[in-house]
Formats: structure tokens, sequence, C-alpha cells
């Protein structure tokens, strides 16, 4: 009887070995999970070559992270308990209703690459709102050190036009931004972790005479250089009054534009620019300690966006009605370093820490001159 016990098991083990394997090739030889993901590697090859530049992390890809969040945060759970339409979340109701939700003022600019993107989800015959997050998951895989972001395809092509004001704006007080993103199911802290963006992104139209200006000294590196260069000291009020705001600030601080414009504070650095949410987040109580937990962990701020933009990509959908087709995201390339440094020319001293509960971290200070990211004029 115990012989034909274990002859029993031999027998499964072999059959299981025998078994066709649930794994599916794609043309030209790539496997994924599931046959329904292979039509996105036709797309990923398309767009690696013709949006971003042969997989370039550049304006492209800035652009095309940006519209991940403006498409999908069009979402607002209070509306919906009032019986009122708050939005189809990452719906791709920006693309389909571009002439709409283009014109809100918190999208001012995203029209270009809602016109740059349009042409390929058409091609390649998917939808919009599944094209949106794809392409800012794979735009993002470019960039070094970058996260390699979940993707779940399946979105339908049918939506409404968002309503108005569900996308916070960088003249924004904490409050309204933290109750806004609350609204649409994300703490405090997610909303630190969603700005992780911001490491490899740049300002068009907050300053329209300096299109493409950065947020931080690395722009095309998803480190933690942003949250040490936003921290860095300035004069700031806790107040809303904008007019107040700007007054206190335009005394002796350097921009990298006009500086004349809402939503804008000084930059600590040459050519670099600083939105006003962002500074005010960094030092509110609510958010600073998160902000300031990736200034030496790079793997960490990988970590967190990629679970804050997991949960922001399926907004208005249910996860287990879309395909996950993640292996088709490309694999970064890995970060050159895990921490961040003080540009050179900066001490301690120029870093305003806001986070009560721990000391900011001891950095090292990049060697050279006075960090610029934007050339010298000749005197």
């Amino acid at each position: 009887m115990a012989f034909k016990t274990i002859l029993a098991f031999v027998t499964l083990a072999t059959a299981a070995l025998a078994a066709p394997s649930s794994r599916v090739t794609c043309s030209p030889g790539r496997v994924v999970g599931n046959g329904a993901c292979c039509k996105w590697f036709d797309v990923l090859d398309d767009i690696q070559e013709n949006l971003f530049d042969g997989g370039v992390c550049g304006e492209e890809v800035h652009e095309s992270l940006r519209l991940t969040f403006h498409d999908a945060i069009g979402f607002s759970l209070s509306a919906e308990r009032e019986g009122k339409f708050g939005g189809g979340g990452a719906d791709g109701s920006i693309m389909a209703f571009a002439e709409i939700e283009t014109n809100f003022h918190a999208n001012n600019g995203v029209d270009e690459i809602v016109e740059a993107q349009r042409p390929f989800a058409i091609k390649h015959k998917v939808s919009f709102g599944d094209f949106i997050q794809f392409a800012g998951a794979v735009g993002v895989s470019n960039c070094l050190g970058g996260p390699r972001l979940e993707f779940m395809a399946g979105r339908s092509n049918i939506s409404r036009a968002a309503p108005d004001l569900t996308v916070p704006e960088p003249s924004d007080s904490v409050d309204k931004i933290l109750a806004r993103m609350g609204d649409a199911g994300f703490s405090s802290s997610e909303v630190v972790d969603l700005l992780i963006s911001h490491t490899v992104a740049a300002q068009d139209h907050v300053d329209p005479t300096i299109p493409g200006t950065p947020f931080d000294s690395t722009p095309s590196e998803f480190d933690p250089q942003f949250f040490v260069e936003v921290s860095f000291n300035h004069a700031i009020v806790k107040r809303s009054d904008l007019r107040v705001l700007l007054q206190t600030l335009l005394k002796g601080t350097l921009f990298p534009g006009n500086g004349s414009n809402v939503g804008e504070l000084q930059s600590p650095l040459r050519g670099e620019f600083r939105l006003q949410s962002d500074a005010l987040l960094a030092r509110d109580p609510r958010t600073a300690c998160e902000w300031q937990s990736f200034v030496n962990n790079q793997r960490l701020m990988v970590t967190k966006f990629e679970a804050v933009m997991s949960k922001l990509a399926v907004l208005g959908h249910n996860p287990r009605d879309l395909v996950d087709c993640s292996e088709v995201i490309p694999v970064p390339p890995r970060a050159k370093t895990n921490v961040a440094v003080l540009p050179a020319g900066k001490t301690r001293a120029d870093v305003q820490a806001a986070c009560a509960a721990t000391p900011f971290p001891t950095l090292q200070t990049a060697p050279g001159p006075a960090t610029s990211i934007a050339p010298v004029p000749p005197s």
C-alpha cells in the first residue's frame, strides 16, 4: 500500500511537470501571464521610440507622469454621497473631453501632452484611461532610480467629463489641498507620497517665461534631492493671504524667472523652481515628517510611490475587473545613491527642518562651486 501511495505521488508530480505552462509567449518572444497583455508590448515599443525619444527621462516623461494624476484625481467621494457625479477617476476623460477638462485652470498646459498621446492610443486601439496610466508608468521607468509601477489594463473608453475644481493648485493652502485629496481617498502622508513625482518634474506654466524649469537639481533622476532642496530656508508666513506672502518673499529673494507668479516661492538654487504648495507641505506638522523621511532613503521613496500610484491609477475602478499587465513595464535603471546631498555652497544651516518627531538627517555636501542649474549670464 505504501508503495502504491508513493507511486501515486510520483505520477501526480510528473503530470504537473508535463502540464502546459500558464505563461503566454508574445511576439517577439516576450512572456506574460495573461495573453491580453501582449498588445501592450507593441504600445511599449512605439512610445519608447516615438514619444520618449528612445527611452529618455525628459519633458514628455515629466508631462506623462503629471497627466496620470490630472486624469485620475477628477474623483470626489463627497459628491457621490450627495448623489452628484464626482468624476470617473482614472478613466481617460481628460483625453476624451479635452476641450472641457484642459480648459480648467488647474489643468493649464496638459493639453500638449494629451494631444501628443492621443494618436498612440487611437493607433493601438486601447482606451484613453489605460493609455494614460501606461504611458506614465513606462515613462518614469526611464528615469535613473525610478519605480516600476503597477499597470492594470481593461478600462472602458466610455467616460464623462470630470467636474472642475478637483485638481489642487500650487497656490492652494495645505488645508485646502489635504481636504481635496482626502475627498478622493488619500491621507496626508499619501499626498506627500504622490509628490515624489516632483523629483523628476518641471514647471511650464506657473511662470510661462521659463518653461521646463525643474523642481530640483537632478530632474532626470528619481532621487531624494527634491525633498532636501525644498527644505532650504526662506521667509514664510502662516497665513493664506497671498498678497502678504508675496510681499514678504520679494524682499531680496531669487526667482528663476520674473518672480511675479501666483503659486511660486523663491528658490535656493539658480535655475530651480519652487512651488508654494511644495514648500508649505514640507513644513506643515501633518506632512513634514513624511516629507523628511525620504531625504536619506531613496528605496523607501520608491516603495511609497509605487504603492500610492497603484491606488491613484485605479480610482473609480474595481481592480478585480482589470488585468494585471505590470510585467510589460520595463525595469528601471538603478539609482546612483540611496541618500540626498546638500548642494555645493549649502550647509545644514540652510535647511529649515520642520519634523518635530525626528532630527533632520546629517548629509554630506557636494564638492565644488555653488550649485546652479541655469547658465550664468554674461557680466
